[in-house]
């Protein structure tokens, strides 16, 4: 379990930089587009390739950043129910979705864009929108980002199950909270100016 867990640290890592670095995607699809923008309105051009990266950009941050989401316990679930349960339980929920759910969706997924991509790489292929770009870049990213979700499963599966043996702490538990540390800044902001 040592080693299992030594991997699972490493896949955090991994998907932590990557997560991590995709943030600033953010920023360069938000100036892309607003460069676009004031050009269409003020000297009146546009260009379909500046339209198409914005599409890309948006992928990459999606595919990018799914597994780092899933690393800190941010995707989407049932907490209505789920939060009912104990820890162990909830652990046992998220193996079982895990191995039922989230693997044999990503490796299929994996197994049916690795020929796309190939194909698109093969036939260099362009979009079919005057000045656009071209495609294999951008499907890159589905295989890239579905591996390093599949990896992350696998990491995370590995946490649930050590935690189900006594090794480490309950990973569902929440490490920091960005929203109640906000408003706690702004509650003691706020009751500096009443002073």
């Amino acid at each position: 379990m040592t080693l299992l867990l030594k991997l699972s640290r490493f896949i955090d890592w991994l998907n932590e930089q990557v997560g991590r670095g995709a943030f600033w995607l953010v920023l360069v699809v938000t100036l892309i587009s607003a460069g676009n923008a004031t050009m269409r309105f003020t000297i009146d051009y546009s260009s379909n390739g500046l339209l198409e990266i914005q599409w890309y950009l948006f992928a990459a941050i999606f595919l990018l950043t799914s597994a780092y989401t899933l690393q800190k316990n941010e995707h989407v679930r049932i907490d209505v129910l789920a939060g009912r349960f104990s820890p162990r339980s909830q652990a046992l929920i998220d193996i079982i979705g895990t191995l039922l759910f989230l693997l044999p969706m990503v490796i299929m997924v994996l197994w049916l864009s690795v020929p796309l991509v190939v194909e698109s790489i093969r036939i260099d292929e362009y979009s079919a929108n005057a000045g656009g770009l071209l495609r294999w870049p951008v499907k890159i990213l589905l295989p890239i980002g579905f591996l390093l979700l599949a990896l992350q499963g696998v990491s995370e599966l590995i946490k649930r199950i050590a935690f189900l043996g006594g090794r480490i702490a309950d990973p569902n538990a929440k490490q920091d909270n960005p929203e109640a540390e906000l408003a706690a800044a702004i509650a003691a902001a706020a009751a500096k100016g009443e002073k």
